[in-house]
């Protein structure tokens, strides 16, 4: 159509570009268009005529001013793509007119189109050195935002990198992590694809396989991409491709149907309902440009007659496959007779419930028109004056692009400095209706100019492939449980890995875990590894039957101790008492009280203070005993030498010395444990070392030079008490303790010998366990040995115990 400034359109129409072998001996066919139509891009050339008519209709735009059209068929073909553009640079008029005022019909002031990434890249190679500007309605490949390489490119739709970022947190949003990618073989696929795996790999998102292929392409190509996805393991497949590309796919997979798929699908698709007759993609989602009403569009849409549509041969062709008829040709085939009603007719042409990427077409028209009104038209506070003599360039319409900022039909229209507009999306979801019908459902919305965490959201419940209604599954590994990590599969994407228990005293507390952490020094994991627990606290305690036992034997012993000195008491005047030093004796029995009270001190939680108790009273109490009992081994021996004539050696050691003794030997200890006390006593510690799972409470020995100075000392004493028992055991009274001593010695020392080895093997509480063992065997060794056949002679021979039955001597 003819009008003072004339807008260039170029659409996709038909599937197919004739292709003829050249043989390189005859001119070559023109290029031209074939196959099937695609009436959806029909519909975008008549809304692209509607808005200009619409335009020419108003009086507050380009007012007194007619726009003009000239409308191409590319038929998605870089060659046409690339023949067209330069129709449109070369001018329209056929005379080449030089009066001052001749009509610009001959200019195309801007481009609308085209449908495709890879023919509007190819187009702006041509139109950009001319300074025609383009409007895409649907070429939303990210590389065309670069304006040094397109700086007269500019498009309604949003580019695919806000696609890609949408998609990727679709797919995250769902938990999907091993998906397969499929893509058309073109700027827009390979673009729109690599931007969506960068933004998936961001979200930690794996990719199976990633096939490429083109409708151009053989079909051994497009089945085995179809192969691929049949065996995969991926339940979820993106695909990033042009309309025809997917429609020959879905036509593969048709003849042999893949297992279950979840669909996601690009805006290019997702939103063409000529695709809906795939029942098999029930469930896809996608993301599509929001839905929008174009008043008057269905009417002027269905206002076509056999006489219209004869005036245009697309229309008539389009008209001749949607009613199967011939207009005004006599052939075998019937004759379309005039009742032919376009109303009833169910195609995209007439669908008009989902206009998304036609208003794109609407909204460029309408933007193309108002730069033009910048550049032609005057205005003032009452009118607005446009000269359409005014000899306006592209360059002007160009400049004037980039300013433009307007609304219509509820919808904002302006451009970045990349030439791209708002991101704004709606979430498309393929949902079966009651009749089986599948049918466009819109069930959520990304908007990228919102702040983070905002922009995505979904209002409506969706389906799923296979017609589920629970989100489906789709990853490479099954999460990982806390308690236990990750571990990579050697040569496969980090999806895809197995699931390895937390080594032993590690936990995970989250799913998914990369790695185990160790639990603090006091805690130790539970059985799942997933939490850490308090370790139980273990020491020797009067509450366990050990502890009982111990404490029963040591109050037992001080019991015995206490009754043995009354018998003695008792019995202080008999000769048998008397005979064995009784003063002696009777420290001896007290010692003896106190080394069995003293083991007490072992049993219970480890204090500072009964640490450093129980060592120094064990020391203590038993160099006493010690002492005691080599006083009364000096005693026997120096008796027997005081019976030799002449001996005044009793004089020596009498009752004050012996008292001496008792006293220098002990006094000797009370330094040793003063000095260990002094410079690094014992103290209560946790002992994190011995069991993983338990916290041993103990008395750490402080200085461990100390401790062992204590036992050797005792050690010392018992070995001299020892061999002095020895040297007097054959001494000729009948009452002679030397051999009571020795035994009680022997018995003494053998407890020692096997506490030492038995004290550093055993763990934990038991150690000190041993520790009381010895003390209380040591102790009752000594009362048994030395006490009980006194007492036994005291109780039950009473006629042993006479000064008579003393002086006896042995008669071997």
């Amino acid at each position: 159509m003819e009008g003072d400034y004339i807008i260039g359109g170029v659409f996709s129409i038909h599937y197919n570009m004739h292709t003829v072998k050249h043989n390189y001996t005859t001119m070559p066919e023109p290029l031209r268009c074939t196959g099937s139509i695609n009436t959806r891009e029909l519909r975008f050339s008549r809304a692209m005529i509607f808005a200009i008519k619409e335009i020419n209709n108003r009086m507050e735009l380009l007012p007194g001013i007619k726009l003009g059209y000239q409308i191409y068929d590319s038929c998605g073909s870089v060659p046409v793509a690339v023949h067209v553009a330069f129709q449109l640079s070369n001018g329209l008029d056929p005379v080449f007119n030089t009066g001052d005022n001749c009509s610009n019909s001959g200019m195309v002031m801007a481009v609308v189109g085209e449908s495709g990434s890879s023919p509007s890249i190819s187009m702006l190679r041509i139109t950009g050195p001319f300074n025609i500007p383009q409007v895409s309605h649907f070429a939303t490949c990210a590389c065309l935002s670069d304006k040094l390489q397109y700086p007269n490119f500019f498009r309604t739709v949003p580019s695919d990198q806000f696609q890609a970022e949408a998609l990727a947190k679709l797919v995250k949003h769902f938990g999907w992590t091993w998906i397969g990618a499929v893509r058309s073989d073109s700027d827009y696929g390979n673009n729109g694809m690599a931007s969506f795996l960068d933004a998936a790999r961001k979200e930690g998102i794996c990719v199976e396989y990633s096939e490429s292929f083109y409708r151009t392409n053989p079909r051994s190509r497009i089945q085995r991409v179809a192969d691929v996805i049949r065996r995969s393991t991926a339940m979820v497949v993106v695909a990033f491709a042009a309309f025809g590309d997917v429609r020959l796919l879905l036509e593969e997979l048709l003849l042999e149907p893949s297992p279950p798929r979840q669909w996601i699908g690009s805006e290019a698709w997702v939103t063409n309902t000529d695709l809906l007759k795939f029942n098999f993609c029930a469930g896809a989602i996608g993301f599509g440009i929001q839905k929008s009403v174009i008043p008057g569009l269905r009417d002027f849409l269905l206002d076509l007659s056999p006489s219209k549509v004869a005036a245009s041969p697309v229309l008539t062709e389009f008209w001749e496959d949607a009613f199967n008829c011939r207009l005004g040709k006599i052939t075998d085939e019937s004759v379309c007779d005039g009742t032919e009603d376009i109303k009833t007719l169910q195609s995209p042409y007439t669908d008009t419930s989902q206009l998304r990427i036609t208003n794109m077409v609407h909204k460029a028209v309408y933007a193309i028109a108002h730069a033009i009104h910048k550049a032609v038209c005057q205005e003032t506070i009452s009118t607005t004056q446009c000269d359409k003599f005014t000899r306006t360039e592209s360059k002007e319409v160009l400049s004037q692009l980039k300013k433009v900022n307007f609304s219509r039909n509820g919808y904002d229209v302006s451009f970045d400095a990349n030439g791209d507009p708002v991101a704004r999306y709606e979430l498309i979801n393929w949902q079966k209706s009651e009749s089986g019908s599948v049918k466009l459902v819109t069930v959520g919305q990304y908007d990228a100019s919102l702040p983070v965490g905002q922009k995505f959201r979904i209002n409506r419940n969706l389906t799923w492939a296979n017609h589920g209604i629970q989100v489906p599954v789709s990853v490479c590994s099954d999460s990982c449980p806390p308690g236990t990590y990750k571990v990579l599969q050697k040569g496969k994407p980090i999806c895809c890995y197995d699931c390895i228990p937390c080594p032993e005293g590690e936990i995970s507390n989250a799913t998914d875990s990369p790695d185990c952490f160790p639990c603090p020094k006091e805690f130790w994991p539970n059985e799942e590894r997933d939490t850490c627990l308090p370790k139980s606290v273990e020491f020797l305690s009067y509450n366990e039957v050990l502890g009982i036992i111990l404490a029963a034997f040591s109050v037992g012993g001080a019991c015995l101790a206490i009754i043995t000195a009354a018998v003695f008491y008792r019995h202080r005047t008999s000769p048998i008492v008397r005979a064995n030093n009784s003063e002696l004796s009777f420290l001896l029995l007290f010692s003896l009280t106190l080394c069995f009270l003293c083991s007490l001190t072992f049993i219970g939680a480890p204090s500072e203070w009964s640490c450093m108790l129980r060592h120094t009273a064990f020391g203590i109490t038993f160099v006493l005993s010690m002492s005691c009992v080599l006083g009364k081994t000096i005693v026997v021996l120096m008796a027997f030498k005081a019976t030799l004539p002449g001996s005044t050696v009793m004089k020596w050691f009498g009752p004050p010395q012996q008292r001496m003794t008792v006293v220098s030997f002990t006094l000797i200890q009370v330094l040793i444990c003063t000095i260990w006390l002094g410079r690094s006593p014992p103290f209560p510690m946790k002992n994190l070392t011995i069991y993983k799972k338990r916290i041993i409470l103990e008395c750490a020995l402080g200085s461990a030079i100390g401790f062992w100075a204590v036992l050797g000392y005792i050690g010392l004493l018992a070995v001299f008490c020892f061999v002095l028992a020895v040297l007097a055991r054959k001494l000729p009274d009948n009452f002679n303790e030397a051999k009571l001593i020795t035994f009680s010695m022997l018995i003494f020392c053998a407890v020692w010998i096997t506490f030492i080895p038995a004290y550093l093997s055993s763990p934990g509480k038991f150690t000190v366990a041993v520790e009381i063992f010895a003390i209380l065997a040591s102790s009752f060794g000594l009362i048994l040995c030395i006490f009980a056949p006194k007492c036994f002679i005291i109780l039950f021979r009473p006629e042993q115990n006479t000064k008579k039955h003393l002086m006896n001597k042995n008669q071997s």
